[in-house]
């Protein structure tokens, strides 16, 4: 099948698995609830509305109560404006187009609040995301017609397989200081790159570091602007405030979702504020509204000459409109050319200011966590691509079982990685990391060769302390439990707390609460991390150092470190089954969170089994870190 269509036919069965399970969450549930699920503001206020471009309408809205409920809100999501009253009926389209703390802008298809707008219980829900899956969609549809185009087709044909990337051997050298060899290696390839260049950065290795003066370098080269995207907003926003800390003219298109006001100044929405010709815009907009208010006087039921008259105010309100627009354009223009950095995040470079550009370059950073049908849309703007990211570890979250198995799973990092080892560039040298904690991973993921830099290679909680331990629960009776699809272990959670509270109990005879280690506590599994928290909850010795401590899922870690950290394996029968254990990448990013101490507790019987984990308890003995959990029974 053709490379593309095989794509498109993935990206339909996870769209279809992805709305399914979308409705699933929405259909039959109340506002409380789609609330709690992070899909709903409600109730909110009307704080302010302005004519926006073409006949549609800016509401700003404000998040009244539960503030502190987390929600997938966000810049560029299609949403729907509803009262209460009547649901069903009650409510206008729109797409959210500013999202900050508890205030969000929907722009919604219409030029006029409706009357039922004024009547209070109002709420926003967010809607199935259509325009991601038509932006992938779209993508794909053009890779597959611009292969076959000679000039355009070169880069889409390297990313396939088809042709080799090639380099320039003639660059100068360009000495970086402060980046260690391989992370200049990775620089100097970055830029004599003609098309692909991939960065692996294993955890703690710098990877933003080396991103970050490799693309200055390629703007100091070639005088060209760059445009650097990653799947989620986070990454995005990383990368723009350090891009910007080295002096370079970045500009945030979308929102950021660390508000920050050194981010946020960098927005579209913020230059614009700034610019010079905004005043004027202002006084037009006050005009178009004047005009607007007028008309909304005049009833439909007026006569011939009234009803003329609303439209003679409504096309004035427009014509106005039309020129706040074109003065909107040549703002946008303006600050889009002096711009050496654009950042967004996939889908985002096709945000409707921005979706005429073409770069020389495109950055994508995180690219182990993004979807391959949604690289397209930034690749298919660039003669040449940097891939950033570490394939070993998580890949991006699919909805669909069957997608993940025919292939959605695989990224576009990987892939590349496999077909073109000439292009990588492996940073090897970790700056977060005991040598003991990073031995194992290095050895099955990275070919032995990350090395620890000397800053972190021996550094402890305390001199008398060790940086591994495996702790084994085998013929302790921790026997798992399982309820329908969840997977818990409760006398592990109660026997980690013990040891938790041991070791917390040691440290705080050396460390004060205000410098103390930072802890995380994982687990694999949503409902043993929910044992977990409730064991914090009912351990008072631990309520002073409970800021200190973050107990959450593997998967939610990622891209975080700590100075200490727990693992709850969890599994534990006589059947040796270890479910999604068996995905060692999973395993690496919890292993690798921690700087200065790794502790996992397991049932050595069930978890031996599996080569992986069985070679992980030969290397903690090899370490003198295995210890059975009897030795701590009288804890």
């Amino acid at each position: 099948m053709d490379y593309f269509k095989q794509q498109l036919e993935l990206l339909k069965t996870e769209r279809e698995e992805d709305r399914k399970a979308y409705q699933a969450l929405t259909e039959s549930t109340s506002v409380n609830e789609r609330r709690a699920n992070g899909l709903s503001w409600y109730p909110i206020a009307i704080r302010g509305s302005e004519m926006s471009r073409g006949d549609y309408l800016t509401v700003e809205v404000e998040r009244t109560t539960h503030q502190d409920v987390a929600h997938q809100l966000r810049f560029g999501a299609s949403a729907v404006l509803f009262s209460n009253h009547d649901p069903k009926n009650d409510r206008i389209e729109g797409t959210i187009s500013y999202q900050s703390r508890n205030i969000l802008k929907i722009t919604l298809r219409t030029d006029e609040l409706p009357e039922w707008s004024r009547d209070g219980k109002l709420g926003i829900d967010l809607l199935f995301d259509d325009n991601s899956y038509d932006e992938m969609t779209n993508a794909l549809k053009l890779a597959s017609t611009l292969q076959e185009k000679t000039e355009e087709g070169r880069l889409i044909k390297i990313l396939t397989g088809e042709k080799q990337p090639t380099f320039d051997t003639h660059i100068h050298n360009y000495t970086i200081p402060g980046l260690n060899p391989s992370q200049q290696a990775a620089v100097d390839k970055i830029r004599a790159a003609n098309e692909l260049a991939i960065v692996h950065g294993p955890p703690g290795t710098g990877k933003t570091t080396t991103l970050v003066q490799a693309i200055k370098a390629l703007i100091k080269q070639d005088h060209k602007q760059i445009l650097v995207v990653a799947p989620s907003n986070t990454a995005v926003d990383l990368l723009t405030e350090k891009l910007s800390d080295e002096g370079l003219n970045v500009l945030r298109v979308g929102n950021p979702a660390k508000v920050s006001d050194s981010l946020m100044s960098l927005t579209l929405d913020s230059k614009m504020t700034a610019h010079n010709s905004m005043k004027e815009i202002k006084k037009l907009k006050k005009q178009a509204s004047e005009f607007r208010d007028m008309a909304h006087k005049y009833k439909r039921n007026f006569g011939k000459a009234e009803r003329d008259q609303r439209k003679a105010l409504f096309d004035e309100a427009r014509n106005i409109m039309k020129s706040v627009e074109n003065t909107e354009q040549y703002i946008v223009s303006d600050l889009l050319t002096k711009a050496q950095v654009i950042t967004a995040t996939l889908v985002g470079a096709n945000h409707y200011t921005v979706r005429h550009l073409k770069y020389h370059t495109v950055v994508i950073d995180e690219a182990g966590q993004a979807l391959e049908p949604a690289c397209w849309i930034p690749i298919l703007k660039a003669k040449k691509v940097v891939l950033a990211g570490d394939h070993c570890q998580l890949p991006p979250t699919i909805k669909s079982a069957e997608a993940a198995k025919n292939g959605l799973s695989t990224t576009l990092l990987e892939k590349c990685v496999q077909i073109h080892p000439e292009a990588v560039s492996l940073l090897q040298q970790q700056y977060r990391m005991h040598e003991h904690i990073m031995g194992y991973s290095s050895k099955v993921f990275y070919e032995s060769r990350l090395q620890a830099h000397q800053s972190v290679a021996a550094h402890l909680l305390h001199e008398e302390d060790t940086a591994l331990a495996f702790i084994d629960t085998a013929g302790c009776g921790f026997d798992e439990k399982t309820e329908g699809t969840s997977t818990t272990n409760p006398e592990e959670a109660a026997f980690l707390f013990k040891h938790l509270t041991k070791t917390i109990t040691e440290l705080s005879t050396r460390y004060q609460p205000d410098n103390f280690p930072s802890i995380a506590v994982i687990s694999p599994y949503k409902q043993q991390v929910q044992l977990l928290k409730e064991q914090l909850e009912h351990s008072p010795q631990l309520t002073p150092y409970s800021n200190a401590i973050t107990i959450n899922t593997i998967d939610s870690f990622q891209g975080q470190e700590r100075d200490m950290v727990y693992i709850s394996m969890t599994r534990s029968n006589t059947e040796n089954k270890i479910g999604f254990l068996s995905d060692v990448r999973r395993m690496n990013v919890a292993m690798t969170r921690a700087r200065k101490k790794l502790v996992i507790i397991g049932d050595s019987g069930t978890l031996s089994q599996f080569p992986f984990y069985g070679n992980f308890i030969a290397y903690a003995e090899e370490k003198n870190a295995y210890l059975s959990a009897w030795e701590f029974m009288d804890v």
